[in-house]
């Protein structure tokens, strides 16, 4: 299973960027998808996450300005990220959970993309 990320950069405080993931060479059903951040000097945190049937989770310190979808045909995962501010500058990775037939969960990772928030 192969991640990969984009749409990282650089923006100005109130700004908008959209990531997207891709994942490629799965060879069983996707089910979890979704981005968590990791800020210089602190641990990874959840920011988004989206399953299969289309539930949804946000870190409550985006609810309100991201948004997270997904394109199940192409395994696909998308963050609009609106009103952005300094705080949400990190690498945003992308992940998916790969469900096998016989029940174990496999979670891989995208490479991270750096989002850096000027002011």
């Amino acid at each position: 299973v192969q991640l990969q990320a984009s749409g990282g950069g650089l923006v100005q405080t109130g700004g908008s960027l959209r990531l997207t993931c891709a994942v490629t060479r799965s060879r069983f059903r996707i089910n979890g998808m979704g981005w968590y951040r990791q800020a210089p000097g602190k641990q990874r945190d959840l920011v988004a996450t989206i399953t299969s049937a289309g539930v949804i989770n946000y870190a409550d310190s985006v609810k309100g300005r991201f948004t997270i979808s997904r394109d199940n045909a192409n395994n696909t995962v998308y963050l609009q990220m609106n009103s952005l501010k300094a705080e949400d500058t990190a690498v945003y990775y992308c992940h998916a959970d790969q469900v096998s037939p016989d029940g174990p969960r496999s979670r891989y990772w995208g490479q991270g993309t750096l989002v850096t928030v000027s002011s």
